[in-house]
């Protein structure tokens, strides 16, 4: 409702509002599906393969579809830029009826009757005691800040002269690339024999070299485009290097949800989701803040230097969970030397 007032203060409160939202949406479903999954006694694998889909159907063909919708609302019916927003409240408003009448609710274990500072404390209190929690956290808060900052930075860096790129095809072409990689995520998970840590490493390194692709292209090819112009071949071979990069991301979601589902404690979950995204709001607002005082080839090289740290501590997360077998092992060891006596 907001987006239809010309006012600044009004505007800005639509997008209080809309991070609100947006944490509920990042966070509250997912904890909802997690608790419900064990309530129900499924198997811990199967949420593997929910969580691909999720990122398959959700993220990738409905996105897809909604780019669609939304180009046809706006421009195909002159309806104005406001009228996807005032569609996506009308399907919202379907869906909380559908949830309300058809889901059973849960509020995790713990967490229930307790006050919100309590549960902030407690979310707290289980980030800094766990090496694991923190690490994932610092995980996704730079991933995800990277990739948001490449969400502002993609369209500069196809058109540098202003050039004349079809905006809802390359869109279009990024979600089937995330679609591809959150297809290749549920084959990877499905494996027993392939870690998530693991693989990880590997997808947090493709990242950051494509991410590093701009300021590399640049500095051996010059774009040649004009005003007005199509989508030159340094952008295609950029735009190849960013469908990569969207394959990576719709690797990372299915496998981020994964690792949160077995190392974050189910009664402080959201909360502690919720956490882990105030730094890369904090990350987005002062880019976009500072957007114009850097060169786009220093941003692409943060967001890129952002992932290779991502790939270091995904590698310390995995050390930290091989951790406990080698304890545990330690100390059978030390229980069979001490009844070794006793056997002879």
């Amino acid at each position: 409702m907001t987006k239809h007032s010309p006012e600044y203060k009004v505007l800005m409160v639509g997008r209080i509002l809309g991070g609100i939202a947006t944490s509920l949406l990042f966070s509250a479903f997912e904890s909802w599906l997690v608790a419900e999954h064990f309530k129900r006694g499924f198997e811990a694998q199967w949420l593997s393969l929910t969580f691909s889909k999720a990122v398959f159907l959700g993220n990738g063909l409905v996105a897809i579809l909604s780019g669609l919708g939304a180009n046809l609302l706006a421009d195909t019916l002159s309806l104005g830029p406001v009228s996807p927003f005032d569609a996506a409240a009308c399907i919202l408003a379907i869906g909380m009826a559908v949830i309300i009448y058809t889901w059973s609710e849960n509020y995790g274990d713990s967490s229930e009757g307790k006050g919100l500072l309590t549960q902030f404390k407690a979310a707290a209190s289980a980030i800094t005691s766990d090496e694991k929690i923190a690490l994932l956290g610092a995980i996704q808060s730079l991933f995800e800040g990277s990739m948001y900052t490449f969400v502002f930075l993609w369209t500069p860096a196809l058109s540098p002269n202003d050039e004349d790129i079809p905006h809802g095809f390359i869109f279009a072409t990024f979600m089937l690339s995330s679609m591809i990689g959150s297809s290749l995520a549920s084959r990877l998970m499905a494996r027993s024999s392939i870690r998530v840590e693991s693989y990880l490493q590997v997808v947090f390194l493709v990242s950051a070299a494509m991410l590093f692709s701009p300021v590399a292209i640049n500095l051996f090819m010059k774009s040649s485009g004009h005003k007005g112009g199509s989508l030159t071949p340094t952008g295609r071979l950029l735009l190849l290097a960013f469908c990569i990069f969207e394959t990576c991301v719709g690797i990372f979601w299915p496998s981020i949800m994964k690792l949160r589902s077995q190392y974050v404690p189910e009664e402080s979950r959201s909360t502690i989701l919720n956490f882990f995204r105030i730094p890369v709001n904090i990350f987005v607002c002062v880019i976009l803040y500072n957007v114009n005082a850097f060169p786009m080839s220093v941003m692409f090289t943060m967001c890129g230097i952002f992932l290779v740290l991502a790939a270091v501590l995904q590698k310390r997360l995995m050390m930290a969970t091989e951790k406990p077998k080698t304890s545990d092992w330690s100390s059978d060891r030390a229980v069979d030397s001490e009844a070794e006596p006793l056997n002879m």
